[in-house]
């Protein structure tokens, strides 16, 4: 009889596909749709609903079981509620590096397991290895859908019998799979952003959880230049949205937020690409290393401070769970509440929030 696996299938292609290799290599393959949230975009249209339609089309035609599970009320305590703490710290948060330790690869796992499942797999664009008993995160050959920085906080022990079929693949050879194999997900559009808030308006959204403050927009001298909706809504680097144009400053040169003053409630604008947006160095706390701790405490490696980001060249130095990194030249808006992921070749040895 051939190894059980549970497939995360989310309605859209990059877990399609990853489906249907997993039954070609000889699995016996289930699919499991995660419903995380339960609530209409501004449409009025609940996505998830969409969403499963899409994931049993899917599991109709490769000819396996397909289940949803709600973890609603998971998400809202592990990951919702993380992110809205965040918002009130004036911090810009990366709920999706939390969602895939606190959802996929936790409540999901042991609903696997319910099943009688002997692996779990995604979608996700990344590789496993393994480092004498432990496995290892490794990137994936497609460097521009690599998603290795959205799983930095996976600990090492969720991804012990996890498959990651899309390893070696393109996002275009995934996609050609799709339409070959008559998917009805093949020329379904990526989603983007936080996976809750999808096409909606961001200030619309967010304004329903958290009272919005509204105050002063001043440059680095003091001066007013107009009026902020609110902190939360803001994020250092940010230039469209700020509702002062017009006003005077170098000839040609955009404003870009540089500081966010929560004692004051004060949003600091600068005029053009100024030294205040870059940082040589970071902070950040509660390191995360998955796989065994085979490195010293201060290295040569390169990191990833968003995803997406080129990996940039740098120094870390690791104290107890807190890594001080230095780059080896400046880097532009290190964002609080975001993650720092750290890098040895092709593998990820983890990541930190960046304090």
């Amino acid at each position: 009889m051939s190894e059980r696996v549970v497939v995360g299938l989310s309605g859209g292609v990059d877990s399609s596909v990853a489906a249907y290799l997993l039954k070609e290599q000889g699995y016996n393959v289930i699919g499991l749709f995660m419903n995380n949230w339960e609530e209409s975009d501004d449409s009025g249209c609940c996505t998830a609903a969409e969403d499963w339609q899409d994931a049993v089309a899917v599991a109709g035609r490769l000819g396996i079981p397909a289940y949803s599970v709600n973890f609603s009320r998971q998400y809202m305590e592990r990951v919702f509620s993380y992110f809205l703490d965040e918002y009130r710290r004036g911090r810009t948060p990366n709920p999706d590096v939390l969602c895939n330790r606190e959802i996929k690869f936790a409540p999901f796992r042991e609903q696997a397991e319910k099943l009688g499942a002997k692996y779990i797999a995604t979608g996700h664009y990344c590789g496993i290895g393994r480092k004498g008993d432990l496995p290892v995160l490794l990137c994936a050959a497609d460097k521009v859908k690599d998603q290795t920085y959205f799983l930095n906080q996976v600990r090492t022990e969720q991804l012990d019998n996890v498959l990651f079929p899309l390893a070696n693949m393109t996002k275009s050879e995934v996609r050609a799979i799709a339409e070959r194999e008559g998917l009805a997900t093949a020329k379904k559009k990526d989603s983007t952003g936080v996976c809750f808030i999808g096409e909606r308006n961001f200030k619309r959204f967010l304004s329903g959880y958290l009272p919005a403050t509204p105050g002063r927009i001043v440059d680095k001298s003091g001066r007013t230049l107009g009026e902020h909706d609110g902190l939360m809504y803001y994020t250092l680097g940010q230039r469209k949205g700020l509702g002062i144009g017009g006003v005077s400053g170098a000839a040609g040169e955009r404003w870009y937020v540089v500081e966010k003053r929560l004692d004051k409630n004060e949003l600091v604008v600068s005029c053009g690409e100024g030294e205040e947006l870059f940082r040589s160095s970071l902070t950040a706390d509660g390191l995360n290393i998955i796989g065994p701790r085979d490195f010293p405490d201060e290295f040569d490696c390169t990191v990833r401070t968003r995803h997406r980001e080129p990996l940039v060249p740098a120094r870390a130095h690791i104290d107890g769970d807190r890594v001080t990194v230095t780059f080896a030249r400046p880097e532009r808006a290190v964002t609080p509440g975001q993650y720092v992921a750290l890098y040895l070749s092709d593998r990820c040895l983890g990541g930190a929030e960046i304090v």
